[in-house]
Order: structure tokens, then C-alpha cells, then sequence
């Protein structure tokens, strides 16, 4: 394991920032997508923002290392009913150069609160 990442979002605070705008400008198309197919969209937004997070802290790396929320994606598979990151960009790119392999996503979500976890798995050199 390099490394672990945990965030908790607060679903009003959350909520309430939430424009178009924002969440184009933090989610892939597909996640917009998938959470505005939900009941309470804010939520799915807020547990993937806690994500993004997550993976930035697991990393060891974030936005004062240029990495950006939209290139880090978070993939529902509908069959199993999990996810996974899917890293994009600079993000991709500073994952490749910390020898990071795999990253391992867990989220929750209430009416109130949004928490994610990311275990960070790779080679150490």
C-alpha cells in the first residue's frame, strides 16, 4: 500500500454550491449523468466529491500539484453495483510516476454527511 485518502463531504453545504456549472467544472459527463439519474442527486454528487478527495490525499498529490477534480473520475459498474477511479490527464500522469497501480474506492452517503476512503496500491522503488 502507498498510500490512504479519507474525506466527508456535508450534504447541505454541498448542496448548496452545487450549480451546473461546479459540476461540470468537477465531474466527468458520465458522473453528471449518473447522479442526476438518481433521486437525490446531491448526495451521489457529494459522496464522489469526498472521492476525488480521497484519491487526491491517497495520492499524495493535488490541486497545489496542478491535478484537477475532473481528471479523476468516479465509475459506477452497474452489474456488480461498485466503483473505481479512473484517473485522466496530469492525474494519470502523476499516478504513473508514483508507481500507483490500482486505487481502491469505498463511499457512503446519508442525508447529511458524504465519506469516502481510497487505499493507493503500487510498486515502491
Amino acid at each position: 500500500m502507498l498510500g490512504i485518502g479519507i474525506d466527508t463531504v456535508d450534504v447541505d453545504s454541498f448542496r448548496k454550491k452545487l450549480t451546473d456549472e461546479l459540476a461540470e467544472e468537477l465531474f466527468q459527463p458520465e458522473e453528471i449523468a449518473y447522479c442526476r439519474s438518481q433521486v437525490r442527486f446531491w448526495e451521489n454528487f457529494a459522496a464522489r466529491f469526498a472521492a476525488k478527495e480521497a484519491v487526491f490525499k491517497a495520492m499524495g498529490a493535488g490541486l497545489s500539484s496542478g491535478l484537477r477534480f475532473k481528471e479523476v473520475e468516479i465509475v459506477k459498474c452497474m452489474d456488480k453495483g461498485s466503483v473505481s477511479v479512473k484517473l485522466h490527464g496530469k492525474a494519470l500522469q502523476t499516478g504513473k510516476e508514483k508507481n500507483i497501480t490500482r486505487l481502491i474506492v469505498s463511499m457512503s452517503h446519508s442525508r447529511k454527511n458524504a465519506v469516502a476512503i481510497v487505499l493507493a496500491e503500487g510498486k515502491t522503488v
